[in-house]
């Protein structure tokens, strides 16, 4: 059986596994540069299989795991910043997300799962 095949496996997509965790960045690090413009993006540890952090504006972030909706258990079910920044993708199912998380194209039916982000001076602190 191929991973991500729409073709075998029930209609019941598996949950994503609850993790506790809290992550806190230096959003000034240059490692984090590219949250330093509008719907910026990077790759941030955390979560169940890391997570991906969109800057909205110098205000709002959003936090979002990388272990897609579809088919969570599939080992290649891991949500990339597609190359071009403009949108999410698993390159495992094909699905593409938007930078609010929202499904753009399917397989998967249900958004990225989305963590809680709070903004104190230059850090980032990103909890479930």
């Amino acid at each position: 059986m191929s991973a991500c095949d729409s073709n075998s496996g029930s209609a019941v997509e598996p949950q994503i596994p609850i993790v506790a965790f809290t992550e806190s960045i230096n959003i000034t690090n240059q490692q984090y540069v590219n949250l330093r413009s509008d719907n910026g993006a990077t790759y941030v540890t955390g979560g169940v299989r890391g997570l991906i952090v969109v800057r909205q504006n110098s205000s709002t972030y959003y936090a979002f795991e990388r272990n897609c909706p579809y088919r969570a258990n599939d080992t290649c079910a891991r949500v990339q910043i597609d190359p071009s920044r403009l949108f999410l993708k698993d390159p495992c199912c094909g699905s593409q997300f938007d930078l609010q998380g929202r499904v753009q194209q399917g397989p998967a039916s249900r958004a990225l799962r989305q963590y809680n982000t709070s903004l104190s001076g230059n850090l980032l602190t990103i909890t479930n």
